[in-house]
């Protein structure tokens, strides 16, 4: 991050004053120099969680409650059709709160709220969880799914990718359509205060437009998993091998590199009061937090 300062540099004329002159006149003029400090984005480790979240895949934070939802595999197979995958919670402190808050899921992946419902994809259908009962009050099956993957939502409307397939669908009104094609490996998705889409590709890091097409924003933060959107054209964005990035469309930065110690940085969860980044570490079986300076 850039930040301008700008000092103020009070000069007097050539101006001399001579006995027989009369009143003494001096004009003032002012420069000003510009400075550019630049701070590197930084997160340091607040606290871990305890390894039983079984392959724990991504990390949701509600603003409107404080909760945090980490939704579970439970095993090694992302695609695998089993009923053990679950949805957990747990506390702004690493606390475990319920490990089992629904269960019956096969490979959980991306979370999204709306209208008091917890939107999960499972592979090849996206599941719709009561918040208030804990269960599950809607499974929609999507047509030529087969890795279902991030999760979005914005003004009643849930926005979920498809990284084998490269579309981005969208679910409203009872109804999920296809919004758009031709994403390699898309993965991440995040809608900012706008509506304006931007998601995580083989290609980098993309914006959808008005009219439908998609623009590359940044080239170099290529197979992303996790996104989040900070404002004024700031990005979070992890790479579930191991990498969390900071970008945006000028420049990026690596933020945390975890791929010597072999723990995965997938689906990334934010508490943006808090400027706190929550990091599931899949077959690690826990989530990270740590607190985002930049």
């Amino acid at each position: 991050m850039k930040s301008t300062i700008k000092l103020g540099l009070l000069g007097l004329s050539a101006s001399f004053l001579f006995a027989q002159c009369g009143p003494q006149k001096t004009e003032e003029t002012e420069e000003v120099a510009v400075i550019e400090e630049v701070k590197t984005p930084t997160l340091t480790k607040l606290w871990e969680t305890p390894a039983t979240l079984e392959t724990v895949e991504s990390v949701l934070y509600d603003e409107a409650t404080g909760t945090i939802y980490t939704s579970n595999i439970i095993g090694q197979d992302p695609l695998g059709k089993d009923g053990k995958g679950s949805i957990s919670i747990i506390d702004n402190e690493g606390n475990i709160v319920t490990q089992d808050w629904v269960t019956g899921l096969n490979a959980p992946k991306g979370m999204g709220i709306s209208n008091g419902k917890l939107y999960v994809t499972d592979i090849d259908q996206l599941v719709e969880i009561d918040i208030a009962t804990a269960k599950v009050s809607n499974r929609w099956p999507v047509q030529g799914a087969q890795f279902l993957n991030d999760v979005a939502t914005h003004d009643g409307k849930v926005y979920f990718t498809d990284m084998n397939t490269g579309k981005v669908h969208m679910y409203a009104d009872g109804k999920i359509s296809t919004i758009s094609k031709g994403h390699d490996s898309i993965n991440g998705i995040a809608v900012a205060n706008d509506g304006t889409i931007y998601g995580l590709d083989a290609s980098g890091l993309k914006k959808w437009n008005a009219d439908g097409t998609a623009e590359v924003v940044n080239n170099a933060v290529t197979g992303g998993d996790g996104l989040v959107i900070l404002g004024d054209g700031n990005f979070v964005a992890s790479r579930w091998q191991g990498e969390v990035w900071f970008a945006s469309a000028e420049d990026q930065s690596i933020l945390l590199d975890t791929k010597a110690e072999e723990s995965n940085t997938a689906d990334i969860g934010y508490n943006p009061s808090e400027m706190i980044v929550y990091i599931p570490t899949f077959f690690k079986n826990k989530v990270v937090a740590y607190k985002l300076d930049y």
